[in-house]
């Protein structure tokens, strides 16, 4: 099932490694995350998604990268063109390829690849993908050098640098459709997306604005931030709620755990 105002009906997903425990997190809370918690949770997650007749394709756990669930990471990855990324954070390293060997094995039907060389860094997290071009973060973990290679690659669409201090730009707002983004205006300027609308909520529940749109507006949004989920119904979105506490100590978010095949380039 498809969904038009949906840009992607694909998305590739990574269970928790045993080794998740171990991941790159700053989160304090770190040292306290649940392995087997995390695993039902992303159990969860991956029924929400096919459930939105989403198709999902779930490769094998990697040991080897503790934060390999996330994998938004890696690559942006569209139907006709790709860029696969180089991580800032160097313990990464690595995940990149494996993903794009796990395509192959698997035959996936993706644009050209196309990557990210020394000295640019581009991570996923940092990529807001729109109908009306990208925007891309320069952040903690990607460089302008990273960035200029997604406008090298992606010749049919604007691609719109915004500086931020945020590790990742989707730690701080994420596109829904027809023009809406929720958004945490304390950590991500609003001016940096003219034209755009705006769903807001307060910096104390920014979390939620890590948000996967699903179609036919409903919205995943982690479970616990009540404002957030106000703020969609009146912007007449239909919130869903996932458990999202095991990422959450991993500085992951909803949109971290999957990797869609965009339909849109």
């Amino acid at each position: 099932m498809s969904s038009i105002d949906r840009l992607f009906d694909l998305v590739l997903v990574r269970p928790p490694a045993n080794s998740y425990v171990n991941c790159a997190s700053s989160n304090p809370q770190r040292k306290s995350i649940d392995l087997s918690l995390a695993k039902k949770q992303h159990r969860n997650y991956v029924s929400i998604l096919r459930e939105s007749g989403i198709r999902v394709i779930e490769f094998e756990q990697l040991e080897e990268f503790p934060d390999s669930v996330f994998m938004q990471d890696p690559a942006l990855i569209g139907s006709r063109r790709s860029v696969i990324g180089r991580f800032g954070e160097v313990t990464r390293r690595g995940e990149e390829k494996t993903l794009v060997n796990d395509i192959n094995a698997h035959n996936i039907e993706v644009g050209k690849m196309n990557w990210v060389e020394t000295p640019g860094t581009l991570e996923g997290g940092d990529i807001a993908v729109t109908d009306r071009g990208l925007f891309v973060g320069q952040s903690q973990r990607t460089n302008a050098a990273g960035i200029h290679r997604v406008e090298q690659v992606m010749i049919e669409r604007k691609v719109t640098s915004i500086q931020i201090d945020a590790m990742h730009l989707l730690c701080g707002c994420s596109y829904l459709s027809h023009g809406n983004m929720i958004i945490a205006p304390d950590l991500v300027n609003p001016h940096s997306f003219p034209g755009f609308r705006f769903i807001t909520v307060p910096e104390e529940e920014a979390y939620a604005t890590d948000a996967l749109y699903l179609g036919e507006r409903r919205v995943l949004i982690p479970s616990g931030f009540p404002r957030a989920s106000l703020k969609l119904k009146e912007g007449d979105y239909k919130p869903v709620e996932v458990e999202m506490s095991e990422f959450y100590k991993g500085d992951g978010g909803v949109t971290c755990l999957s990797s869609p095949v965009y339909k849109i380039f």
